[in-house]
């Protein structure tokens, strides 16, 4: 596999944080040169990164995303300094809306204006890095004589995480670039044009490294189902293009048809956007996207009918 940066999502299902040290030596030793935290419903977005840089300094890290509504502004400021002080150089922050019900339902925090939450935050943590007094009025909050006491020596990367037009823009005008979630291959170019040349491209791709299709597309349909149903993630599919065969998924959920909802997704949709098959198969699925524009791959394994550090290990750069 030939791709300059491979990786994947920590923290692993079913192991504690306090054993993911001799984890992230393997995958060093693998030839995975990123881990990527999350920050949705299981650990922070933070956490699993620190342990890494204290323990792998080989590894980059990246999350993708932190919410820019579930800390204020100066707290985010903090803990993305922090990170870029504990690993200097090797640390990508993703910044994201994040969707309603990790923010609303989850939060308590009103999830309006997503988009000019994002821009503005994005604008604050770049006024802050400098470590100058910021006084910053804006449309989703405002901040008055703000000055960091540790600004990072060298202000991290930072990526939108984006899904359509506007926030793709928004990556490639003021940002380093973009991360990209639940889209083909195929889906990178779209993508990559509204971002423009020479930023960064991260994407998290799942993988169930089975050669059970049909296991496989029972499960991809489940997470689609997930997923897909929320409004955000609809809105880009459709824009994508994959409206028509994603409607009946879409009326029938309306409808409180769970079941029926899972039934009508097309297989051609599950087969590309959850891969699936052998650990070469998987691999040379995962290098497609690398070949389309994605800069940092950072695969998702879902490990169904293979033990979890079999399929990290079949599925490494290296393998």
């Amino acid at each position: 596999m030939t791709t300059a940066r491979y990786g994947i999502t920590i923290p692993f299902d079913g192991v504690t944080l306090a054993e993911h040290r001799s984890w992230y030596t393997e995958l060093a030793d693998l030839g995975y040169t990123d881990v990527w935290s999350a920050e949705v419903d299981g650990t922070d977005g933070f956490t699993p990164l620190a342990l890494a840089g204290a323990w792998e300094p080989r590894l980059q890290l990246g999350v993708a995303v932190t919410p820019a509504f579930t800390r204020g502004p100066a707290l985010l400021a903090q803990s993305v300094a922090a990170m870029a002080e504990a690993a200097p150089g090797r640390f990508t922050f993703g910044l994201g809306a994040s969707s309603a019900p990790v923010v609303e339902r989850w939060n308590g925090i009103p999830y309006v204006r997503p988009f000019q939450r994002t821009r503005d935050t994005l604008r604050f943590l770049q006024r802050a890095f400098t470590g100058e007094k910021v006084t910053y009025e804006c449309d989703a909050f405002t901040v008055t004589g703000y000055r960091m006491a540790r600004p990072p020596a060298a202000p991290p990367p930072i990526l939108l995480g984006a899904l359509r037009p506007g926030m793709l823009r928004l990556a490639g005008e003021e940002a380093d670039g973009a991360i990209l979630n639940w889209l083909a291959a195929d889906d990178v170019p779209t993508c990559a044009k509204e971002v423009g040349t020479g930023k960064q491209l991260a994407a998290r791709i799942f993988v169930i490294p089975t050669e059970d299709a049909d296991t496989a597309r029972a499960v991809g349909r489940r997470m689609i189902a997930a997923y897909l149903n929320v409004e955000a993630y609809a809105e880009f599919h459709r824009w994508l293009g994959r409206g028509a065969a994603l409607q009946p998924m879409w009326d029938a959920w309306a409808a409180g048809d769970r079941k029926g909802a899972l039934e009508v997704i097309p297989d051609e949709v599950t087969d590309a956007l959850v891969l699936h098959g052998s650990f070469g198969s998987c691999r040379e699925q995962i290098l497609a996207y690398a070949e389309a524009g994605i800069t940092i791959p950072a695969i998702a394994i879902v490990p169904f009918g293979v033990e979890l550090r079999d399929a990290v290990r079949g599925l490494a750069p290296a393998a």
